[in-house]
């Protein structure tokens, strides 16, 4: 959640800030604001403003000038979007200036004793309570002032902070929210997401957890929260400005849905292994004997990640023939599991850095278990704190909702369940019946995508639904839940989803002319269950759009998609109702890309 850039270095930094704020802008998009200053400034200067980047953007006055600035874009969590609210935020004396990712766990208490020292907060966020804490802190250094703060502080944060007084440095600290350093020529950079960086640099240094840095217009230090030295080496990232860009589309969420075939070809390229029917996981370091000891799978993720562990734990299961199921790991983290050592725990998520999944992650390795993580961005919390695990390579996903790399997360599953299952009793016939799904995946998704015209002419026929219902059963099951969850997302519509096999257990009593209902029926051996469940609803006048492999009579409208293997099938009878859901909230008007009271990359609880 939120978006923090910051810059040091020679120059004119506001333009830069700005440029940051935009591509940082689906991390939070509530309120915005900036400060900047240089060694020859007489202190600090701020504008701040609620609404999205482009309106800081017409605040901000012409002659606003300086070399070394931090802005940020906000996700409202303590406080209503305002002005007032948004960051940075000064001191009284508008000598420190903070940017916050995260939550103060204990800001109430800590601003009580301020309020009670004579301090007047001026907002009612909790991040005001770090920039008095730093500007009331007697240490002689800003480094020093900023440990000296994080010593009392509970909770999780990303920060950055400028000193008047300390003009020629930016010093950051990490605890669970991600900060990021760019390093350039005789220039600086820091961001919550190297979306903010990519345009200036590839070089890149991810803080851990419990480290600072100080940054310089010529040079960087990392550090703990004690003061230890830490050594941290620039890495290339592989993705490039121009993965950023809206490439002729009108959003992102079209964009990135019109990815897909050539992001599952990218997850794909290299791994598939013909000589034994099965495929090269290198990122593992799983051997066989390993493997065959694993006794149960439990996947970890949240929304749009924990439905693509749905359909992972289904190919798992049914491919290499162990237990396997998914949860969502804002309660697995709560209700004190049994952790089993011979479980592979693997955990999910786009971002690498979702805060529920990364504390379940934490909490599983300190009671030693082994995991897995299933990742998108390299070198992210997840993917480092992990045993193991797969990259996904879907490419940026600047879209609040995810589309490309849910559909390369089940790929990736689809992967590691051939893996596991050619190590174990999976013969070479069926791993090469399953490689040869994998390779037609492509060609297929652009044969969906194709149908995009028809869609949105559907779309716009149920874009005055109030309510819709999605139905499917076992494959088709956790198809409907991320369904469901995208129309939800993106045109706000109220959808749920429910097993077709419950229908006659509750549901039955919704199904009406004016509530619609999606049915996922794939061409397998629960096809005349899926249309017995159609009968049901039909015949109490519910009005049905069917997901199919053929025409479904008892449908009123078929979306027809290509047939695959029967485990492989998931994958592309969700790529339809991404359509669906976008040119639903297309014609309803809706902000596509930056859905209301959502954000990217969740990182507070």
């Amino acid at each position: 959640m939120c978006g923090i850039v910051g810059y040091i270095g020679k120059r004119d930094v506001a333009p830069l800030l700005l440029e940051g704020l935009q591509r940082l802008e689906y991390r939070g998009y509530d309120s915005a604001g900036i400060v900047v200053t240089s060694p020859k400034a007489a202190g600090l200067r701020m504008v701040k403003a609620k609404g999205r980047v482009r309106d800081l953007e017409a605040k901000v006055p012409a002659r606003f000038k300086g070399t070394t600035g931090i802005a940020h874009t906000r996700w409202a969590t303590h406080g209503a979007p305002s002005d007032v609210n948004a960051h940075p935020h000064l001191d009284a004396e508008n000598k420190v200036a903070v940017v916050h990712n995260g939550i103060i766990d204990n800001a109430s208490e800590l601003r009580r004793k301020l309020e009670a020292d004579g301090v007047e907060f001026l907002s009612e966020t909790d991040t005001e309570v770090l920039t008095h804490l730093i500007a009331r802190s007697q240490a002689e250094t800003l480094e020093e002032k900023v440990r000296e703060t994080l010593r009392v502080i509970e909770g999780t944060y990303g920060i950055a902070v400028l000193h008047a007084d300390f003009p020629d440095r930016i010093v950051v600290a990490r605890n669970g929210s991600p900060v990021v350093l760019g390093v350039g020529e005789k220039e600086m950079f820091v961001a919550s997401d190297i979306a903010a960086l990519v345009t200036h640099t590839r070089q890149i240094v991810t803080l851990d957890d419990g480290e600072m840095a100080t940054l310089k217009a010529d040079d960087f230090r990392t550090y703990t929260t004690e003061g230890t030295r830490t050594t941290s080496e620039p890495t290339t990232v592989e993705w490039e400005a121009a993965s950023y860009d809206m490439g002729g589309h009108d959003t992102y969420m079209h964009k990135e849905i019109h990815e897909q075939a050539e992001a599952v070809d990218r997850v794909l390229r290299g791994r598939i292994d013909d000589r034994f029917s099965t495929v090269h996981l290198g990122g593992l370091n799983l051997d066989a004997r390993e493997a065959r000891q694993i006794r149960r799978v439990k996947i970890l993720g949240c929304g749009t990640s924990y439905h693509a562990g749905m359909i992972g734990a289904q190919m798992i299961e049914e491919l290499a023939r162990i237990p396997a199921d998914a949860e969502p790991a804002s309660e697995f983290r709560y209700r004190n599991a049994v952790v089993d050592p011979d479980t592979l725990y693997v955990a999910v998520s786009q971002s690498g850095e979702t805060y529920d999944v990364l504390a379940a992650v934490q909490e599983l390795k300190r009671k030693g278990a082994r995991v897995f993580g299933i990742v998108n961005v390299v070198g992210s919390a997840i993917a480092r704190e992990a045993d193991a695990g797969i990259y996904v390579h879907a490419g940026p996903e600047v879209c609040v909702v995810s589309t490309k790399c849910f559909t390369n997360t089940t790929v990736a599953f689809a992967l590691l369940a051939l893996h596991l299952g050619r190590t174990r009793d999976l013969s070479v016939r069926d791993g090469k019946r399953i490689i040869e799904g994998l390779r037609k995946l492509p060609a297929q998704i652009t044969e969906v995508l194709k149908q995009e015209a028809e869609i949105k002419k559907l779309a716009e026929q149920y874009a005055d639904a109030r309510s819709m219902l999605f139905i499917g059963r076992v494959r088709g099951y956790p198809v409907a839940r991320e369904a469901s969850l995208k129309l939800k997302e993106v045109s706000y519509i109220h959808a749920e989803a429910y097993p077709a096999s419950e229908l006659k257990h509750g549901p039955l009593a919704l199904i009406e002319p004016a509530l619609p209902t999606v049915a996922i029926v794939p061409d397998d051996d629960l096809l005349e269950k899926n249309r017995a469940a159609m009968e049901e609803i039909k015949a109490r006048s519910g009005r049905i759009l069917a997901v199919a492999h053929q025409h479904q009579e008892k449908a009123d409208e078929t979306i027809v998609v290509p047939k695959n293997e029967d485990e492989l099938d998931p994958i592309l009878m969700g790529i339809p109702l991404q359509l669906l859901a976008y040119h639903t909230a297309l014609a309803l008007g809706r902000d596509i890309d930056k859905p209301r009271n959502l954000a990217k990359s969740v990182t507070v609880e």
